[in-house]
């Protein structure tokens, strides 16, 4: 029981794929398609710079949300503190009854710690132990590009079929045994990114909605992840309250004595 526990609160710590946030919501409208920038012929590498451009750049993030959890159709209702060092590390500590922390995760390039504070038990892996639930394919860096709402820098490349359309920009290609499609709207943001893998029966989708501006970025404010993993299914829907860029950060991380170590 513990074992089921603590692996579904790793799941959800791991499916922090996706997101963004903001201090006040002030929703961008996308402009009509007719004012999109048009794509140039056969310059697919101007193009994917031009999408790559609507990216932010940070050294820390502190992000708040609230979050429902669907997990094989148990729902919970949960509040989230995310905290980024980027490139090196994402915190994430998980609150319920009234504000008592019940898990906390930390996840580096080379190993992912969760703890359960309900059951008293943390679990220490290295980062590959993401490919129980995630294609090979993918990174930290992947991962947290997601997370932040920013292009995903490993399938932003030429060799990737990327075409122009009433709705905006459509990116589609293969990375190994990972198919992917990337969606961007008129804001030329993501609005939905597809991961599949279907010969080992893995898929990811994230939907992004409801665009605000803060500090002259744009970040979604409402974002859908549907996972499944076998025949694992969960769905997450966030909705963001904050963000704050380029802050001084603290990640705590200790594993208290009484805790039980699950390998």
């Amino acid at each position: 029981m513990k074992r089921n526990t603590l692996n579904s609160l790793l799941v959800f710590a791991l499916l922090l794929l996706t997101m963004s946030c903001k201090t006040k919501k002030i929703i961008v409208a996308a402009p009509d398609k007719n004012t999109v920038v048009p794509a140039a012929v056969n310059k697919t590498a101007e193009n994917l710079r031009l999408l790559k451009g609507k990216d932010f750049s940070y050294t820390t993030l502190s992000l708040k949300a609230k979050a429902e959890l669907n997990i094989d159709g148990n729902e919970n209702g949960v509040n989230m503190n995310i905290r980024i060092k980027k490139d090196e590390k994402i915190w994430v500590s998980i609150t319920a009854f009234a504000g008592i922390e019940v898990a906390r995760a930390l996840i580096t390039p080379d190993s992912l710690q969760v703890l359960s504070r309900l059951q008293a038990t943390a679990l220490k892996k290295p980062f590959s132990y993401v490919y129980q639930f995630a294609n090979r394919q993918i990174t930290f860096k992947m991962l947290q590009s997601v997370l932040t709402g920013n292009t995903i820098d490993e399938l932003m490349n030429e060799p990737a079929d990327l075409n122009l359309n009433a709705t905006g920009f459509t990116l589609k290609g293969e990375k190994a045994a990972l198919a992917y499609s990337l969606l961007f709207n008129t804001l030329l943001k993501p609005s939905s990114v597809n991961l599949n893998d279907v010969k080992a029966g893995k898929a990811l989708k994230v939907e992004y909605a409801n665009y605000q501006d803060a500090d002259a970025i744009l970040f979604p404010s409402v974002v859908r992840l549907n996972t499944m993993s076998g025949k694992k299914k969960i769905s997450i829907v966030f909705d963001f309250s904050k963000v704050e860029r380029n802050v001084q950060l603290d990640f705590p991380f200790t594993v208290p004595k009484r805790f039980e170590i699950i390998n």
